[in-house]
């Protein structure tokens, strides 16, 4: 029988005039949808076979490719959100009959997803953010280059025009904020946050910290390549906090560092560090805001951008920049080197003052500070 129902979805089943074997779902309840379905995809193939057309694949077999392919893609998991989402708008269409505009009106309904239960979703009706709807056009726009470039599916992959982000604060906390936060929070928990102030190690990072990553005698750690973002190793000396964290984790597990009741740390245990947060006073704060911290305290330090940026494993200096701006310090040389200048070079140094009209002017400038 060339169609039939698996529980309630129809599926088809038919040979080829080459003499290959089709079975795939036909993505419908509805009798008739798989029937007129069934008598398109045959006439394709057989279009395909007898007159050397180019086959018709659909956004389904472009998705199914595309995760066998970047199946050791450390981020998949939201690969597989934002394919669930289009897949809600683009079921058993034709790829190359996909237009730009239809991606981009998807994106744009995009809104936060307040919990997801079997069958269905509440949702919050508020619209995402301009970067979370840029990651999807991200995605969608990978996809087509894909199809287009590589697997030659389409002739050509649609561009689309991202939005332009509002540049989000760097939220970090002053050492007064930290000190109220980690005398609010649970042994476990005060134990990764004192980590991660002292190491700037991502939650991954530490929760998934083993001892064979740890020599305590040359007070060293490190992150392995599959395991660090940017696919790099991280090699991070250890300082006296982080050595102390560390000291005070012997003898818990026999492999992982941090373990909560004997057992490996599974999560950031959200509503526990919330409600350490709302004790402390501070709002507008993530744990990844951590590592924000920690990257803001070594600038204020003085340190060299370039060091932060090889400690904290960034793969561009462009994202260690986003700090610089908490310390304009190490600018001061280079603008008082226009002193010399001055004085040797104008006559602007040169102006006479009286005594009397040096102090009436250093009074005016006082007057004036805010």
């Amino acid at each position: 029988m060339p169609i039939y129902q698996r529980g309630k979805t129809w599926w088809c089943d038919f040979a080829t005039p080459g003499g290959s074997r089709v079975r795939q779902s036909l993505g419908t309840r509805d009798r008739t949808q798989a029937q007129e379905l069934y008598d398109k995809l045959k006439s394709e193939r057989w279009r395909v076979e007898q007159l050397g057309e180019t086959p018709a694949y659909t956004w389904d077999e472009a998705c199914v490719r595309y995760l066998r392919e970047k199946d050791s893609k450390k981020s998949l998991s939201d690969d597989v959100t934002k394919i669930k989402y289009f897949t809600g708008y683009f079921r058993g269409r034709e790829l190359r009959s996909i237009k730009r505009d239809e991606v981009m009106d998807a994106v744009s309904k995009l809104v936060h997803v307040r919990g997801v239960s079997i069958g269905h979703r509440w949702e919050t009706g508020k619209p995402v953010s301009d970067s979370t709807k840029n990651r999807y056009l991200a995605f969608a726009s990978a996809l087509f280059r894909l199809a287009a470039n590589e697997w030659e599916w389409i002739p050509k992959a649609p561009v689309f025009k991202k939005r332009k982000e509002a540049k989000s604060r760097i939220r970090w906390l002053k050492k007064s904020e930290a000190a109220r936060l980690l005398s609010e929070l649970a042994p476990h928990l005060r134990s990764i946050v004192q980590f991660a102030l002292a190491t700037g190690f991502r939650h991954a990072n530490i929760i998934g910290l083993e001892w064979s990553q740890v020599n305590l005698v040359n007070k060293m750690a490190w992150i392995h390549p599959d395991q660090a973002k940017a696919g790099e190793a991280i090699g991070m000396p250890l300082n006296a906090t982080a050595l102390e964290v560390l000291v005070a984790q012997v003898g818990k597990h026999p492999k992982y560092v941090f373990t909560y009741r004997g057992s490996k740390l599974k999560q950031k245990a959200a509503t526990g560090f919330k409600n350490a947060l709302k004790r402390a006073g501070i709002n507008n704060f993530r744990f990844h805001d951590l590592r924000h911290t920690w990257a803001s305290w070594l600038v204020q330090a003085g340190v060299p951008l370039h060091i932060i940026q090889e400690l904290g494993g960034w793969h561009s200096i462009e994202m260690v920049k986003r700090y610089a701006h908490l310390a304009p310090e190490h600018l001061r040389e280079h603008v008082e080197s226009i002193d010399s200048l001055i004085d040797s070079g104008t006559n602007l140094s040169q102006v006479s003052l009286t005594e009397e009209e040096t102090q009436t002017r250093k009074k005016a400038l006082f007057a004036a500070a805010p």
